[in-house]
């Protein structure tokens, strides 16, 4: 892995992988400022801050359900380069709508019937961004890249962006609303900059008319996924896998907070350690597979994700934060703790096996179909991926809504691991026979 970071340099490869970086890491800087300044400013108690929290999750998701038809059809039709500097240029005016509202509910102005709204739109449209870039950043390295290099682009490409996610994670839990809102502007004008250097990746083969009925357009797309079986299968255990995570990324802050006591920061601190593991995976299954796109060890990892995830459960389940006080830890305090180490340990070891068990997946979707429908392919994911994560988010918050202690609401996750185990192994099966034939 060590010997693809000779791409970082490469204009074919550095610019993209420099423009998802910040990308990622504002994302990720506004969504967790937003939630966290909410849940620990605004609401005090553990249910609202639980639906606040899946509510937020659900209107990032939406547009990826609604739109990715529309996305990949652009992206294959037309030059990627060219729609990621639209897309960037978009995002600077999407968050000075979210700079006005963080300011806002800093100031304590109409928090409740402006702020909230302004945040929540500025969010939403940050979706719709993401849905449009989404297809493009794994897609184009088919066109830009040799075969041989596409699984270490990929994997760099997850492992930076989930390296970017823990340093918006850590600046969203550590510098103050106000900050936040200038800083989301700053970097998006700075993503703008660097994809302007991103090389044309023209459209490849016949140039098909555009549907633009997200209903007829969406199935049209999904259905063209489904006589390939690798494809198929890599689709469904990546939304499986996606299911468990949605439900994971709504627990946290309120898990922090409710079950465990601890400060916003070590909230943060909980979506940093996810985020290097998630890196560390990326990185690691590739040395494994050598530049193989193989599912091969995909069961394996996600079974052992399962368990990682039951071992967080019993220690949420043992913790014993101090009794007596109302206070809040904060990080000094938390790490003090005796079991704080194996509450990151289990964070870290969940995100590191599903690290494993996700990026070979990705890149099956750019690698078992034409170039020309490279986008169209991981648009179809990107659809089915945020039903699932929809699905993920109602569920937690259904549970929460009925009652389910959010430490409880964990075993869940770790049952789900089982299920991705098997639609790992199915592909797996489907990638022997596709081998052999």
């Amino acid at each position: 892995m060590l010997t693809s970071t000779y791409l970082l340099r490469q204009q074919r490869f550095g610019p993209l992988f420099v423009t998802q970086l910040f990308n990622a890491f504002n994302d990720n800087l506004y969504k967790n400022a937003m939630v966290l300044f909410v849940v620990y400013s605004v609401y005090n108690s553990a249910a609202a801050e639980t639906v606040f929290s899946g509510v937020a999750s659900g209107l990032f998701i939406l547009p990826f359900f609604l739109l990715s038809a529309l996305a990949g059809q652009l992206a294959d039709m037309r030059d990627k380069a060219k729609i990621i500097r639209i897309i960037k240029a978009a995002e600077i005016g999407i968050m000075f709508v979210g700079a006005i509202g963080l300011t806002l509910a800093w100031q304590g102005v109409l928090t409740e019937t402006l702020a909230l709204p302004l945040m929540l739109l500025a969010l939403f449209a940050m979706g719709i961004h993401s849905t449009f870039i989404g297809p493009i950043k794994y897609s184009i390295l088919p066109q830009h890249l040799q075969p041989k290099e596409v699984l270490a682009g990929t994997g760099l490409v997850e492992a930076g962006t989930y390296l970017a996610i823990m340093a918006g994670t850590i600046l969203a839990g550590f510098i103050d609303v106000e900050v936040a809102a200038v800083l989301v502007i700053v970097i998006a004008a700075l993503g703008f900059v660097s994809s302007r250097r991103i090389p044309s990746a023209p459209a490849i083969g016949a140039i098909e008319p555009i549907d633009y009925n997200p209903w007829t357009a969406s199935v049209r797309i999904v259905r063209r996924t489904m006589h390939n079986h690798e494809v198929f299968f890599a689709i469904l255990a990546i939304s499986f896998f996606w299911t468990i995570g949605a439900v994971l990324f709504i627990q946290f802050p309120p898990l922090a907070k409710n079950v465990l006591m601890a400060s916003k920061e070590v909230a943060s601190l909980f979506l940093v350690v996810f985020s290097i593991g998630i890196a560390i995976g990326s990185v690691a299954i590739n040395a494994l597979l050598k530049g193989d796109v193989s599912a091969r060890y995909s069961p394996a990892s996600v079974i052992a994700m399962g368990v990682m995830v039951a071992l967080f459960y019993f220690v949420c389940r043992a913790w014993n934060a101090s009794v007596g006080t109302t206070d809040l830890l904060d990080i000094a305090d938390f790490v003090a703790h005796p079991m704080a180490w194996l509450v990151l340990g289990a964070l870290l070891m969940i995100a590191i096996f599903g690290g494993m068990f996700v990026v070979p997946l990705y890149a099956f979707l750019t690698t078992r179909v034409e170039a020309s429908e490279a986008s169209r392919t991981v648009a179809a994911n990107n659809i089915v991926n945020a039903g699932a994560m929809v699905a993920g988010s109602i569920l937690a918050l259904g549970l929460s809504f009925v009652g389910v202690p959010l430490a409880e609401q964990l075993l869940l996750s770790a049952a789900m691991c089982v299920i991705s185990a098997w639609l790992g192994w199915r592909l797996w099966q489907a990638e022997k026979a596709a081998r052999r034939s």
